[in-house]
C-alpha cells in the first residue's frame, strides 16, 4: 500500500510537472506578448482596409515610433490620414478640403494605438479575454494560424463596447481588429503584406498640402478644451 501510495503521488507530480512544463497564457499575458514584440519594432507599414456597414477603405499604412502614422488610400483614390507627432491632417481629395487638428501633449496618448503604448492602453482600459480558447485556430478557414482575443470594456468612457483582436500566431502580429461601437455598428480593420522595421524615415510623415485645397483647422476641438 506504501509503494502504491508513492506511485500515485509520482505520477500526479509528473503529471502536472507535463502540465505546467507547457507554456500556458492567460489572455492578458498572451495580450503583453503582443506588446513586447510591437516593442521592438521601430517602423512598419502595411495594406489596411477598413470595414464599417457597407463602407470600405484601403490603402497603405506606415507608422514610426513612437506615434507617427500616415494612411494613403486608394479607396477613396488620394485621401490621406497623417499624425505627425504634433498635429493630425486628413486630406479629402472629393471636397478638396485639408482638416487640420493640432493635438496638445494631454492628448497624444490618444494617437498611439499603433504600436506597443496603445497596446498598453488596451490592457489598462479593457479586459482581455480569448474567444474560443488559448489555442491557434485558422483565419477565415485558410492556412494562416491566429490566436484571438475579446477586449470588453472597463469603462463606458471607451468609445469601442469590445474589440476582437487577431494576432498571428507565429509573429504575434496583429492581422485584424473588429470593434463594435456603442451602436452596434462593427470597424473592422485588416492588416496584410505586413514589414517590418524598413527604415522608414520620419520625413515620410511630412504632408505637403495640395494647391487650392482649403484649409479647415481644430476640426476635432480647440486646443484649450
Amino acid at each position: 500500500m506504501k509503494k502504491r501510495g508513492i506511485i500515485l503521488l509520482f505520477l500526479l507530480v509528473f503529471s502536472f510537472s507535463l502540465l505546467f512544463g507547457q507554456e500556458i497564457h492567460t489572455a492578458d499575458r498572451y495580450m503583453e506578448l503582443v506588446s513586447n514584440r510591437y516593442a521592438g519594432i521601430r517602423d512598419y507599414e502595411a495594406n489596411i482596409e477598413i470595414r464599417s456597414g457597407n463602407h470600405t477603405m484601403s490603402g497603405v499604412v506606415s507608422y514610426l515610433t513612437p506615434s507617427f502614422i500616415r494612411i494613403d488610400f486608394t479607396r477613396p483614390a488620394e485621401q490621406v490620414i497623417v499624425f505627425n507627432g504634433d498635429a493630425l491632417t486628413i486630406y479629402l481629395p472629393d471636397s478638396r478640403a485639408v482638416l487640420n487638428q493640432p493635438v496638445a501633449q494631454n492628448r497624444r496618448g490618444m494617437t498611439a494605438g499603433a504600436g506597443s503604448s496603445g497596446l498598453s492602453m488596451l490592457r489598462r482600459n479593457y479586459v482581455a479575454s480569448f474567444v474560443s480558447g488559448p489555442h491557434p485556430e485558422p483565419l477565415d478557414g485558410g492556412g494562416e494560424r491566429v490566436m484571438r482575443l475579446r477586449l470588453t470594456r472597463r469603462t463606458s468612457s471607451e468609445g469601442f463596447r469590445e474589440i476582437i483582436l487577431t494576432v498571428n500566431a507565429d509573429t504575434r502580429l496583429i492581422r485584424r481588429m473588429e470593434g463594435t461601437t456603442l451602436a452596434e455598428t462593427i470597424v473592422r480593420f485588416d492588416f496584410t503584406n505586413i514589414r517590418t522595421n524598413l527604415g522608414v524615415p520620419e520625413q515620410r510623415f511630412a504632408y505637403d498640402t495640395p494647391p487650392a485645397a482649403s484649409m479647415f483647422n481644430n476640426f476635432l476641438f480647440r486646443d484649450s478644451d
